[in-house]
């Protein structure tokens, strides 16, 4: 049979060098005369001793012959149409029939796609890039799509053809995509994708949208199906739809799922399919591992739920190689974790934490990403992802490198990422870290290290520019969502409106307020008079913006000591700190995060490879402390004076901020009905007061409805028994007052007792 090729173009597939493998590989008509009569199959089989064509259509089996090269195969078809044919294998002793990926020429891309996602606004690009099950002329398998635009070749490399790179090579469209469909490929499969850049250099990656990755040290990409797992939180989703976060209660348990508890390694571990043999070990002990997503449902969410927590905040539990990174530093961004079990898993932890009204929170890392090999650095064999010039391109401190936010296809997969957590995963917030690394050219570099921008200034418009876009696009799909920014500048309208020119969170982390209070707090008692601006000096600023009070992980680590040990004095003196501290937070304006531990008081500094000081339960002042923590965000919860009116000048009022003598503050928050208000008295020294005056908006009994001096508490038991009645003496301008008795380190909570409007049978 004379062959339909040269030997040079069976020479590129053998080599791996033809940009689209089906243009050679496949069924391909033979014209004569303007008519089709014959057609010809080719394949390149690199483990075949021998191949024969199976037509369906013909229900024949015609032998293929060698040409050019011993393991590249064709026959000619005498046939007007040839569809759906396969293949039958001799390799060795063994047969095998498979079907041809070159026979499927349909892709799932279409030019609209591929427009949109070169303009960065193809919202939804993780439904067509990445590992996707699809179903083409009646067969089911995979169809896989990666963004390698500066590419030479790419080939799909997985367990299902031993890791070699000339069995399933991928074709190019529109200059920017590779794809084939791999038939008969299913869930579980594990796969990469071999990269070939115009020097011949090899790079094996991971699937920048892949949806599953192997547990680490592995690094493979794993075909999931994340549309089958039958989701009960319609009512939820709803009713955040409908709702203001910022007029609700946010008290926010901060967690890292991999130290917050463990099991025994010879535990079997439980999923949403069953017991298993455990996946996964925790890096810091052989004889642990890490709590699956399936029994944190049974272990975490009851105590979130007994402590009285509207949300919690999870550490990046996108996929990342190294536990000592805390999860900031990802390879899979589309990809739950596989430490503690699968994505359907993972679904059923969130649902199941929208079925016990606790809302879920992740941790977003867009500010930079690690170098790993099989991640997304150099990803095509050119800086794709990340800047090429060093001084906008890494981050030296951190040994990461940082997203080029300028290239739209970088932002498409950054903005679609965060529409992905909220379509699949069903999570009410982001938490984005390190956003002034983000927004400032010179953010830990030197003079020289960086470049500025087109206007000569150290602002990084188009990081902001991609803030914007990310907030404004979240909000359109998702309105009710958290965003949250940790910025710690002063760069303006961090939490206003893109359409006023502002960034678009909804929320900000106050990370003075937090400076201010940890200093305050750990100095002697007595030097704190002379420090009273600490104090007061949050509310000169606090309603430029919408302010989360955060006390989070990172005051806990490095040296800085865990709450308690930050505080002064004696044993009773740092637990009554820790109240009053906390006490004062959850009274100041401002939604509220606090990091896990902070609740029971442990000791030491949080050891990611570690659990908590769970054992510290035992003892009385912590059993008291955790007491405390489940009260006071049961009187936030309960409150509306205490969260319903956050971020409006009508929601804090001060009665007296200049006692710095005797380190006391006292103020009123009131709700949306301003009627409704909590009048807060602090005193922060070890000296309590009796007979303290301060000012009263209105007259009645003041009852005292909480006291973090209280003996439940581990408190002195000081107070005022119950309440207090208004006298008819004007004081801090106020018409009436108060003659109270301030415990030692402690915080008191008074609401006027206002008798209920008499109904129509009582009149």
């Amino acid at each position: 049979m004379t062959s339909t090729l040269s030997p040079d173009q069976v020479h590129q597939i053998v080599h791996n060098l033809h940009h689209d493998p089906f243009a050679i590989l496949g069924s391909h008509p033979l014209e004569e005369n303007g008519a089709v009569k014959q057609w010809v199959i080719r394949a390149y089989l690199p483990t075949a001793s021998a191949a024969w064509a199976i037509i369906p259509n013909l229900r024949q089996e015609r032998p293929m012959e060698s040409v050019h090269h011993p393991h590249f195969f064709e026959c000619r078809v005498d046939a007007e149409e040839v569809s759906n044919y396969q293949l039958k294998i001799q390799e060795g002793e063994h047969q095998r029939v498979i079907y041809d990926p070159y026979a499927f020429k349909s892709h799932k891309l279409t030019d609209f796609d591929l427009h949109v996602f070169g303009e960065g606004n193809h919202h939804r690009i993780y439904e067509k890039l990445g590992a996707h099950l699809m179903e083409v002329e009646g067969v089911r398998g995979v169809y896989f799509a990666v963004w390698a635009p500066n590419a030479r070749n790419v080939s799909v490399l997985g367990d299902f053809n031993q890791w070699d790179g000339r069995l399933h090579q991928m074709r190019k469209i529109n200059n920017m995509v590779w794809e084939l469909f791999i038939p008969e490929l299913t869930v579980g499969a594990k796969y990469k994708y071999e990269i070939k850049n115009w020097d011949g250099h090899i790079y094996e990656k991971s699937d920048p949208y892949g949806f599953q990755q192997e547990p680490r040290p592995k690094t493979a990409s794993i075909v999931a199906d994340l549309d089958q797992y039958p989701w009960k939180d319609q009512d939820w989703l709803e009713q955040r739809r409908n709702s203001d976060p910022l007029r609700k209660p946010i008290s926010v348990y901060e967690l890292h799922l991999g130290s917050w508890l463990h099991t025994s390694a010879e535990e079997p571990v439980k999923t949403l399919k069953g017991e298993g043999t455990p996946v996964e070990v925790s890096e810091w002990n052989t004889g642990a591992r890490f709590l699956s997503y399936y029994e944190l449902v049974d272990k975490l969410i009851p105590y979130v739920k007994e402590m009285g927590y509207t949300h919690i905040e999870l550490l990046p539990i996108a996929e990342h190689p190294f536990d000592g990174s805390w999860g900031y530093q990802v390879t899979g961004y589309y990809a739950p974790t596989s430490r503690y079990g699968s994505p359907e898993d993972f679904m059923y932890f969130v649902d199941q934490c929208h079925a016990n009204g606790i809302g879920v929170i992740v941790d977003w890392v867009p500010g930079h990403f690690p170098k790993d090999g099989h991640g997304l650095a150099f990803f095509d064999g050119t800086h794709l992802y990340e800047h090429g010039d060093p001084r906008k391109g890494e981050h030296k401190e951190w040994g990461t490198l940082v997203f080029n936010y300028g290239r739209n296809e970088v932002r498409n997969f950054l903005v679609a990422n965060v529409l992905f957590w909220f379509d699949k995963y069903h999570i009410d917030g982001i938490r984005v870290d390190a956003v002034a690394s983000m927004l400032y050219m010179d953010y830990c570099r030197e003079n020289g290290e960086w470049v500025a921008n087109e206007y000569g200034g150290r602002e990084n418009l188009e990081a902001a520019d991609f803030l914007r876009q990310v907030n404004s696009v979240l909000f359109s799909y998702f309105p009710g969502a958290l965003s949250i920014a940790e910025e710690s500048t002063s760069w303006p309208m961090v939490s206003w409106p893109t359409y006023v020119g502002g960034l678009g969170f909804n929320l900000k982390w106050n990370m003075g307020w937090m400076h201010d209070m940890l200093d305050y707090f750990s100095m002697d008692p007595w030097f704190r008079q002379f420090h009273q601006n600490n104090v007061t000096f949050s509310m000169w600023y606090h309603h430029s913006e919408n302010y989360m009070l955060a006390l989070s992980h990172d005051e806990v680590v490095h040296g800085k000591s865990n709450m308690l040990g930050k505080m002064p004095g004696d044993e009773w003196q740092k637990f009554a700190n820790v109240r009053a501290l906390f006490t004062y937070m959850f009274t100041h304006p401002g939604k509220k995060t606090m990091f896990m531990s902070m609740e029971f008081g442990q000791w030491s500094e949080w050891n990611v490879w570690g659990d908590l000081e769970w054992h510290l339960l035992q003892y009385a002042p912590h059993q008291q402390l955790k007491r405390f923590f489940t009260d006071l965000n049961q009187l936030y919860r309960s409150e509306p004076a205490l969260h319903s009116n956050d971020f409006e000048e009508a929601g804090f009022q001060w009665i007296d901020c200049s006692d710095n003598r005797h380190s006391v503050v006292a103020f009123i928050r009131r709700g949306e009905d301003t009627r409704d208000f909590a009048l807060v008295v602090c005193n922060f020294t070890p000296q309590p007061h009796s007979h303290y005056r301060v000012g009263a908006p209105e007259s009645g009994f003041y009852t005292e409805i909480f006291n973090s001096d209280a003996q439940p508490f581990g408190g002195s038991n000081m107070g005022n028994l119950g309440g207090k009645w208004s006298e008819d003496w004007a004081f801090h301008g106020q018409p009436y007052s108060l003659d109270l008795c301030l415990p030692p380190l402690a915080v008191l909570v008074f609401k006027l007792n206002r008798p209920e409007a008499p109904t129509t049978e009582e009149v």
